[in-house]
């Protein structure tokens, strides 16, 4: 059974996404945080993943010693240092479409700035911030009737969208196919409005 660690900081929206895409999967999901109180770790709880708190410091000890196919970062905020990247593949989802808007409140900067495209990005993780190789991305277009919020929630369900997919294709060694998302059961892309589905 392949192992994945799913590392967040924040409320765990796209852990759970993870959760439900993978339930009948023989994978086994471990869910870490570094913030003791966090939300994730109370999806977990609530969804019977195991789950625990693991301190930034911990990192690179814990991944020395625990052996994971993929470490998926889900609103983790925290760089992973060099010697925790020598462990473990990771990947992480950005709000934005990379190399525009790295790094935080990337979803705010990007409707303040006017921008009419802008959407979601998997990237491997590199010891540089959001630089690592683009995996995927998937367009949210904003158009005049959009107000931050109603972008922030489009966003968020392409996160929801993309994310678990792409973890499938990296765990099968596949490349990743939009086909993955158009065939699925969560209703076709969506979000692109452009290609009919």
């Amino acid at each position: 059974m392949k192992k994945v660690a799913v590392l967040g900081s924040g409320n765990g929206s796209n852990f759970e996404a993870i959760v439900r895409y993978f339930k009948d999967y023989e994978i086994k999901i471990l869910c870490i945080s570094d913030k003791s109180d966090s939300g994730i770790l109370k999806r977990a709880e609530r969804l019977g993943i195991e789950a625990e708190f693991l301190p930034y410091e911990e990192n690179e000890k814990f991944f020395r010693s625990n052996k994971f196919e993929l470490g998926v970062l889900a609103g983790y905020m925290r760089i992973l240092t060099p010697q925790t990247l020598k462990y473990c593949d990771f990947v992480n989802i950005h709000p934005s479409l990379l190399p525009a808007f790295k790094g935080k409140d990337a979803i705010n900067r990007a409707y303040q700035y006017g921008v009419k495209v802008s959407g979601v990005t998997v990237h491997k993780v590199s010891e540089e911030l959001d630089s690592g190789k683009i995996i995927a991305q998937y367009p949210v277009f904003i158009d005049d009737t959009m107000n931050l919020n109603d972008f922030e929630t489009k966003i968020h369900e392409t996160e929801h969208l993309l994310y678990p997919p792409v973890i499938k294709s990296i765990l099968e060694n596949k490349l990743f196919s939009f086909d993955m998302i158009l065939k699925n059961d969560a209703g076709g892309c969506g979000s692109c409005g452009g290609c009919g589905h």
